[in-house]
């Protein structure tokens, strides 16, 4: 690895820009260019910044000094490292110790809790196995007691009522231990959730890009639970088998140290085999989390989109995906059930074979007056106990590999770092909002489409206070410039400037907090109006009341539908909105960004599912609060592109027309001119479109 370091000393500027101090190319084909920002320390918003950027091989790392306004300094610490290898895009994350050692680290705030869990595991196990013990004295006492029958019942009460308390005593401190390993388990895997789909939100979009929604899902809960349940009831359960299979040994060579010798002859055997066991189970768990995970995404899609399905008659091509899917796992499992059945049978073959052995050996050894018919009682007893303990602790060490199997995955989301850490840059003033939006130079491509160039040296700006109206053929990269100024993707090659700052080393999450999106296709969550309209409503404006969400309402001209439902503003939308109709979703997605009260606004086919009526209302409120504002719209309804100060045709990835509306029309041959062609109803002309 090649390692170049540069720090800059501290610069002051009176005029807030950016400027390029150093640019490195690396042409190599096997090689990729990986771009540390280790360090920057500013002064001028009070905040720091760390991030990591990957760019491929052939581009140029930028490193940008953005100088402080009034005098004020920072400096820049930035590493470039040239590491062999490395892939564009993906995520690096240490290697934090084996797969093992992680899982039990998962229980290590439950320190307290599981080690007093442990105390009165040992104290309820031992009282258990001296059951054995007193089984054989009573007996002893039964066959041997030389005294009187009443003096026998007297020995047999005195010694029973003391066996009492002492039972109750182990079913007490059994009860305690049960709930201590449950709620830790429970409190494993709650944490467990919460940090993974903390990490799984955190991630850029091009990683859901790349993953289905029902395997996360199936990660968070599924893969969760087994995890939680290996570390805390199956090491209980392992730990008392351990425990038992001591006790009941040592009790066994107190009894009968030859007996105890044949015996354990026989527990090398079964214990070597579940090692091989546990091996095998933990590969076949991990593919079967998989298989589970990827059936669970076509569920998902399915039923999520059932609609769709049902309208297409695709009932029963789901059906066998999802068969062939959960099919994989059948025989997944099938494998599992061989292997088990060999493993089980010849524990408990062993088992057997214990029994035989003690009755043979120990039926000679009490003829020969060796051994008490009570001492060879306790001593089956134990033996019976070693046998259950070893397939406990079998179970334990297969379980617990399959905790591993399926905690590999979960390792890779939780370590995984974001490609663009939305709480990582700077906070803008809220003043450099308002100069503007340019796009400089924007080369891009998605990344599950590397092949596929969206944007090829695109420039266009966005004046502040006016209103932009996009236009272009499908596939032409309009909503890919939303998707760009959001920041869910960065430019290959080139800048988004915000007010003349490069978006890169903005806050993503500052940045989505003042910019307004309304949709296309608006998405609702699963609760009712009122939840879905004040989910705009930005935390630094203070307490939301209702009111805002009433004008918000009234502003969209949805106040009329929703007062219409019998239960209002309370009345649940169902999931993704399916409840209402596509207009009244566009409505209340309208709504939600009138709420938030954006200083970049955009609009992407904001007003397609409405009806005349509504969209010269919900234009008129929009007109209001565009004042003042950067406004994007992305749109082909004439009313719309209109009101546009300035529209820019889109089309292959670069502009091809601009001008206002009027200007574009009277371009016969242009491409702004065709499409609104395209769009004229069949019995209306071209020459009666308004001008």
């Amino acid at each position: 690895m090649c390692i170049v370091e540069s720090i800059i000393p501290k610069i002051s500027r009176s005029k807030m820009a950016f400027r390029l101090i150093s640019k490195i190319l690396y042409d190599s084909s096997k090689s990729k260019i990986y771009w540390n920002v280790c360090n920057i320390s500013q002064r001028f918003y009070g905040t720091s910044f760390s991030g990591t950027v990957f760019l491929g091989s052939r581009l140029c790392v930028q490193t940008f000094l953005q100088t402080a306004r009034h005098g004020r300094n920072y400096f820049i610490q930035s590493r470039i490292c040239f590491k062999r290898g490395l892939n564009t895009g993906t995520a690096v994350s240490k290697e934090k110790g084996s797969d093992l050692r992680r899982l039990f680290g998962l229980a290590r705030p439950e320190a307290l809790r599981i080690t007093g869990a442990v105390v009165l595991l040992f104290v309820s196990s031992g009282i258990t196995m001296a059951v054995p013990f007193c089984m054989g004295k009573i007996i002893d006492i039964i066959y041997t007691e030389s005294e009187t029958h009443d003096a026998m019942i007297q020995k047999l009460t005195a010694f029973s009522k003391i066996l009492c308390g002492v039972f109750l005593l182990g079913a007490l401190a059994n009860a305690v231990r049960v709930y201590l390993i449950y709620t830790s388990g429970e409190r494993i895997v709650f944490r467990l959730r919460h940090q993974l789909f903390q990490s799984v939100t955190n991630q850029e979009v091009s990683f859901f890009d790349k993953r289905g929604t029902g395997e996360l899902v199936s990660r968070l809960s599924g893969d969760t639970s087994l995890v939680g349940h290996a570390i805390t009831y199956n090491v209980s359960d392992g730990l008392r088998a351990l425990v038992q299979a001591s006790a009941a040994v040592s009790m066994m060579s107190y009894t009968s140290p030859k007996l105890a010798s044949i015996v354990l002859g026989i527990v090398p055997p079964v214990a070597a085999l579940s090692v091989v066991y546990g091996r095998y189970l933990r590969g076949i768990t991990k593919n079967v989390r998989d298989s589970l995970a990827v059936s669970t995404n076509i569920a998902e899609e399915s039923l999520s989109n059932i609609r769709t399905v049902q309208a297409f008659g695709q009932e029963d091509k789901q059906i066998a995906r999802y068969r062939n899917k959960i099919e994989e796992v059948f025989n997944l499992t099938k494998k599992d059930a061989m292997a088990s059945a060999i493993f089980w049978g010849f524990t408990g073959l062993s088992g057997n074979l214990i029994v035989l052995l003690v009755l043979y050996y120990g039926g000679n050894m009490i003829s020969l007056s060796q051994i008490t018919v009570g001492g060879l009682t306790s001593f089956m007893v134990y033996a019976a106990w070693v046998g259950i303990s070893v397939g406990g602790f079998s179970s334990f060490y297969s379980e617990l590999m399959k905790g591993v199997g399926a905690s590999s995955r979960l390792w890779q989301l939780l370590d995984r770092k974001s490609l663009i850490p939305r709480s990582v840059g700077v906070a803008l003033h809220e003043d450099d909002l308002g100069k503007g939006i340019e796009f400089n130079d924007i080369h891009f491509k998605y990344p599950t489409r590397p092949d596929v160039p969206i944007f090829s040296s695109l420039n266009l700006t966005f004046p502040a206070g006016h209103v932009t109206a996009v236009v272009g053929p499908s596939g032409s990269g309009k909503s890919t410039i939303t998707s760009l100024l959001l920041r869910f993707y960065d430019p290959d090659v080139g800048s988004v400037l915000i007010g003349g700052h490069d978006s890169r080393v903005v806050k993503p999450d500052w940045l989505r907090s003042h910019i307004g999106i309304v949709n296309q296709e608006p998405i609702l969550f699963s609760g009712n109006i009122e939840d879905n309209i004040a989910y705009g409503w930005r935390p630094e404006n203070g307490s939301l009341k209702f009111q805002d969400v009433l004008n918000a309402a009234r502003q969209a001209n949805a106040l009329e539908f929703i007062e219409s439902f019998p239960q209002g503003f309370s009345t649940v939308v169902g999931e993704k909105g399916q409840s209402l109709s596509g207009g009244q979703r566009q409505r209340i997605a309208i709504a939600r960004a009138l709420l938030k009260n954006p200083k970049i606004l955009v609009l992407d086919e904001a007003t397609s599912a409405l009806d005349a009526k509504s969209e010269h209302l919900v234009q008129e409120a929009l007109d209001r609060l565009m004042k003042d504002r950067t406004v994007i719209t992305i749109a082909h309804r004439l009313s719309t592109i209109k009101n546009a100060h300035n529209i820019l045709v889109l089309d292959k990835g670069k502009i091809c027309q601009s001008g206002s509306y009027s200007e574009l029309m009277e371009d016969k041959h242009g491409l702004f001119y065709k499409l609104i062609e395209k769009q004229t109803l069949s019995n209306t002309t071209i020459n009666s479109l308004p001008t």
